[in-house]
């Protein structure tokens, strides 16, 4: 039985992260740099992201600088205007907020994640939410989901969290919480070997809270 419940945000409860990696890509070809999206997965299990691959392409940090703006703008743009939502989760934390207490830990800037939910449902089964602005090191260092222990003041033993990739992973299972992995189209090629459980959709979790999974 799990009486705690840390949830990751992209890939778990809205389908963001292909627009994210789109606006990488949209930014760096500006620079004329074709960003590789077998590389920038696994750069993403080391916590790194699209601007290692214009720095070893040569781009200097100013011009990196202009294009992260450029980034954020294109993705805030996407988070707007295109389909984002991910069936049945609504319904999911519904039922397993009756079971469990919730929380959000995410690598999502604040603004981001404002935008996202600005007319949508998801924050009102959560206690907290825990940004990027609100931790010093991010997945797969485990300071996120220790910070998040930490808010609820629960023990490791009580808690499970829901990732969909491997540095999230990472970063539980260095935060010593059993993680249940479900599946996500984009981050579906990750190592989830250290996984204690993998699941298709988020209401798998019921069970797992419960004690059946």
């Amino acid at each position: 039985m799990k009486r705690y419940v840390l949830l990751d945000h992209d890939g778990v409860l809205v389908d963001t992260e292909h627009w994210y990696y789109e606006a990488g890509a949209h930014a760096l070809a500006e620079a004329g740099v074709t960003l590789d999206k077998a590389r920038y997965l696994g750069d993403m299990t080391q916590g790194l992201g699209t601007w290692d691959q214009a720095r070893a392409a040569g781009v200097d940090e100013q011009t990196i600088d202009r294009l992260r703006a450029v980034r954020d703008a294109r993705y805030q743009e996407h988070l707007r205007t295109q389909p984002i939502e991910i069936d049945g989760v609504v319904e999911a934390l519904a039922e397993l907020s009756q079971h469990a207490r919730l929380a959000v830990v995410t690598s999502s800037k604040r603004a981001d994640f404002d935008l996202i939910h600005a007319e949508r449902r998801i924050r009102g089964f959560l206690d907290f939410v825990l940004v990027r602005e609100d931790y010093g090191r991010a997945k797969p260092h485990p300071e996120p989901y220790l910070m998040g222990l930490q808010r609820f003041g629960a023990a490791r033993a009580d808690t499970l969290v829901v990732e969909d990739s491997e540095r999230g992973l990472r970063s539980a299972v260095a935060a010593g919480i059993d993680c249940a992995v479900v599946d996500n189209h984009f981050t579906r090629s990750g190592d989830f070997s250290q996984a204690r459980y993998r699941i298709g959709t988020l209401s798998e979790v019921l069970d797992i809270v419960r004690g059946a999974g």
